[in-house]
């Protein structure tokens, strides 16, 4: 095996990195929020020799992985697929006859039928219709617990699952049936390091959240916030959109607006990986979008890190931890696959770039967007009640400690929502989950 950059990684993450590297095996890496997953992604692409592409269900996470939607990849319609003819270009044909391993990320998201789909454009294109994707490996990395496939409004997509799949789920897909899939959960949680707040985060991951449980979140949440820099997660961007505004509002002078300069085809505004337009003010409390690449080498700032805008002009400068730093211009490339014939490799080419200030105001963000993030402190308002299953989970786990817990109202049972078919599919594996981790080892 090539040398690898796994200094920064565990024990756990270096044996699942030598488990998809030295078998053909598909493999799913999971494991609850902090555990490493990302880093493990990366780790692995920067050492592997072998041809590997990179996919994920959306734009913006598609950007994340340094890869491209799953949906452009493979040439796939948007919606319910089934059983539509796919056709099948020749070059895309070249493309994935040449390629070793394909990793998804944020598999959890991927529905059966787009999994499915998935399969049968690689046996379509790799021409060996008898082998599960088409006898390339599939590395799939995310948590079930945390993210779900959207289901469609359309009742016939609807009905269609009821008819032909258990659920929605990517590990409900046929091509399970003829493939097996190794299951890893990361158990080392590297976010939080006291045991007593980790066991209480485990407890709301899999729905088992006891009187007890509940109300040391509850007494931890219902201190009083801190009155500045302190972030929001709100479930919908309505209650996001509401704070950020009234708070840019409050501070005095004009804002100061800076507009992305977006070349190529980047797609719609939902793909995009910043504010399309960002308005500032002096005093604003901001998020940074991007992990700092300048310097001598030790990040000022992580994507995640809260700032106060401190001076705006061609740059902005934003205030971190009692320090200034002048923020630049961020460009986020979005990526293609192709197929050369001139060097027989498959290449990753820029098709668009978008530049942006990597800030986004940040009094308040949706649940939904912090995931990946960490924070020391957070606010936690779940409005009404949470409607998703895993929101809860997702956003009591972005902060490292119980003490940085600030709750707009009490935790109700009704708001820990944990769906059936993730707790069914987690059940029937969990014999599994770690062998691999044990032989690696």
């Amino acid at each position: 095996m090539p040398d690898r950059p796994d200094g920064r990684l565990a024990t756990e993450q270096r044996a699942v990195l030598e488990l998809i590297e030295s078998t053909r095996d598909h493999v799913f890496v999971t494991g609850r929020a902090g555990t490493g997953k990302s880093t493990l992604l990366q780790a692995f692409l920067e050492a592997t020799d072998r041809t590997v592409i990179v996919c994920a269900p959306t734009g913006v996470a598609a950007l994340n992985v340094g890869g491209q939607t799953i949906h452009s990849l493979f040439r796939l319609p948007i919606g319910l697929i089934a059983d539509q003819e796919l056709e099948s270009p020749p070059q895309l044909a070249r493309l994935l006859g040449e390629v070793d391993t394909i990793v998804i990320d944020e598999i959890s998201m991927v529905s059966a039928d787009l999994m499915d789909a998935i399969d049968r454009r690689l046996r379509q294109s790799r021409r060996r219709p008898h082998e599960p994707f088409g006898g390339a490996q599939v590395v799939l990395f995310g948590d079930p617990y945390q993210l779900a496939p959207v289901p469609g409004r359309d009742e016939g997509e609807r009905a269609y699952y009821a008819d032909h799949y258990r659920s929605m789920w990517f590990f409900d897909a046929k091509v399970w049936r003829e493939a097996d899939l190794r299951i890893v959960e990361l158990q080392t949680i590297h976010r939080q390091q006291d045991e007593a707040f980790r066991a209480m985060l485990s407890a709301v991951r899999h729905g088992e959240v006891t009187p007890e449980i509940g109300r040391a979140l509850n007494e931890a949440g219902a201190r009083p916030a801190p009155a500045e820099g302190i972030l929001t997660l709100a479930t919908t961007n309505a209650t996001v959109t509401r704070i950020n505004t009234d708070a840019l509002r409050r501070l005095p002078g004009a804002p100061k607006t800076a507009r992305a300069d977006i070349a190529g085809e980047f797609g719609g505004r939902g793909g995009y990986p910043a504010d399309e337009t960002l308005e500032l003010k002096i005093g604003a409390q901001v998020m940074f979008l991007r992990n700092d690449t300048g310097g001598d080498g030790t990040p000022r700032w992580v994507n995640g890190t809260l700032g106060t805008v401190e001076r705006i002009g061609k740059t902005v400068w934003v205030e971190v931890d009692g320090e200034n730093f002048e923020v630049l211009p961020a460009v986020w490339e979005k990526y293609r696959y192709t197929y050369s014939a001139a060097t027989k490799r498959v290449t990753k080419d820029v098709v668009a770039e978008f530049t942006q200030f990597p800030l986004r105001l940040a009094w308040a963000v949706t649940i939904h967007k912090s995931q990946g993030s960490t924070y020391d402190q957070a606010i936690v308002d779940l409005g009404p009640r949470a409607f998703a299953p895993g929101q809860a989970y997702v956003a009591l786990s972005r902060i490292r400690s119980i003490e940085g817990l600030y709750l707009t109202r009490g935790l109700r049972p009704s708001d820990v929502i944990v769906d059936e078919d993730v707790r069914r599919f987690m059940a029937e594996v969990e014999p599994v989950i770690g062998r691999a981790v044990e032989k690696a080892v």
